[in-house]
């Protein structure tokens, strides 16, 4: 299983850093690449982000996602299965499925580098089964909130990389509303450059950032949840 739980602290991280990259296959070129690992989310900002609330807030968006009475008085064993299911779904794919707080959260994080090409928002046709999975997933478990992230590798402008970062997180966002899961879920934000971490030694040395990728946060939804935001 390689589900992780984030609670590692930004020094236990880094000491990670070297010693847990993987590699996922490009399913375009068959290249094997260097993927981002799970190795918790304590580097840097990112538990800032990750254990932050919805974007935009949710009641709102509890309210026009129609989440209602069949949201659950305790997430715990849909949370669960939800996590278990989706990590051996996706086992072998180089996704990274994460849980995020005490349940606050599911992360699945999409490879570095596979997922798109270098400066493109398109997504690699290759990888459709495997969002598929993710899509599936999501309808088949409807009482969450859907944020999507993009980010980008250093090449080009801040400018650019700001926009391609919140072209990729909305290309991932339609493609799986196109696959069924209710548009109204879905929040979609980019970070450009932010939030790289992780690099890798090319085969000519150049230091190479390990960020074209995109991360799903799925926030599940209870009833308390609903009466809250009903209540506002």
């Amino acid at each position: 299983m390689k589900i992780s739980r984030m609670f590692l602290s930004g020094t236990a991280a880094l000491a990670l850093l070297g010693t847990t990259t993987a590699c996922v296959t490009d399913p375009n070129t068959g290249e094997r690449k260097a993927s981002r690992t799970a190795i918790g989310a304590g580097v840097g900002g990112t538990l800032g982000y990750l254990l932050g609330g919805a974007i935009g807030g949710d009641a709102a968006r509890i309210i026009g996602a129609g989440i209602g009475g069949s949201a659950g008085a305790v997430l715990g064993k849909r949370y669960d299965d939800q996590i278990r299911e989706l990590d051996e779904q996706t086992e072998g794919t180089g996704v990274e499925v994460e849980e995020v707080g005490d349940q606050d959260a599911i992360l699945v994080r999409l490879p570095d580098g596979v997922t798109f090409a270098s400066g493109s928002a398109d997504i690699n046709p290759g990888f459709y089964d495997t969002l598929n999975v993710v899509a599936d997933s999501l309808v088949k478990y409807p009482n969450s909130l859907v944020d999507v992230y993009g980010f980008t590798d250093t090449t080009g402008s801040d400018a650019l990389n700001q926009r391609l970062s919140e072209e990729r997180a909305q290309s991932v966002a339609d493609y799986l509303a196109a696959r069924g899961v209710a548009r109204s879920r879905f929040a979609t934000q980019g970070f450009g450059e932010s939030y790289d971490q992780l690099r890798i030694k090319t085969a000519d040395g150049v230091d190479e950032p390990l960020n074209r990728r995109v991360e799903i946060k799925i926030i599940p939804i209870s009833q308390d949840d609903v009466v809250a935001a009903r209540g506002q």
